[in-house]
């Protein structure tokens, strides 16, 4: 069914020849988003070699046009934002004093920013339908993988730190409330992540990532 030919070194993952055949198997004659050619874009996008920050979602917007296969990143065009990535941005504001006018995040996979969901399909209107399909062994595969080096890891809320509960002593890990409008309030506005992450890779004697603009 999915096209493996773009992963790139992703591709050695044991998950796509263990796991992968029996989410096909389930999927089969389903309508699932995003496009069955968006599924990977993430990992096609950011190969490992390449990551400096991690941000994990949970799974992809289940409002058929919205999700393109990066984590919170939303198609161009897409109005209003979801509510997720507008939380976001009003951090973004807080933190930086400026916010991207387009829900479409590709210009941070293009800075070694990989957006990942734990999940990385759902049925179209079923929030988290999927979230039991077997996704969770290739975001585990991920996670250990990206644990070699040191990196950023934006951890937005509990979903997502459990992933990152065994990480290496010498990433970021920024840990904090998810951005939805339920949680973003509890701790996620005013954690100012993203000139914390500028300030570590900065440190690390990277260049920052530019999170506003192309």
């Amino acid at each position: 069914m999915f096209d493996l030919s773009r992963l790139g070194t992703w591709g050695d993952l044991p998950f796509f020849a263990d796991a992968l055949p029996s989410i096909e198997a389930a999927l089969a004659g389903q309508q699932f988003l995003p496009p069955e050619h968006q599924v990977f874009a993430a990992l096609e996008r950011v190969q490992p070699e390449d990551c400096r920050v991690l941000i994990l979602g949970q799974d992809p917007y289940p409002t058929p046009g919205h999700a393109h296969g990066l984590a919170f990143s939303a198609e161009e065009g897409t109005t209003p934002f979801p509510k997720s990535i507008l939380n976001i941005f009003k951090e973004m504001e807080s933190d930086l004093g400026e916010n991207p006018s387009s829900p479409d995040l590709h210009h941070w996979a293009d800075q070694g920013v990989l957006l990942l969901n734990t999940a990385l399909t759902v049925r179209p209107h079923e929030a988290g339908s999927h979230a039991k399909l077997g996704w969770s062994e290739l975001t585990r595969q991920v996670v250990a993988r990206l644990d070699e080096a040191p990196r950023a890891w934006l951890l937005w809320g509990k979903h997502a730190q459990g992933f990152g509960q065994d990480l290496a002593a010498y990433h970021l890990k920024i840990e904090t409330a998810h951005p939805s409008p339920l949680s973003a309030y509890r701790g996620f506005f005013g954690s100012r992540p993203f000139s914390t992450v500028n300030q570590w890779l900065m440190d690390q004697g990277q260049e920052p990532i530019t999170w506003v603009g192309a």
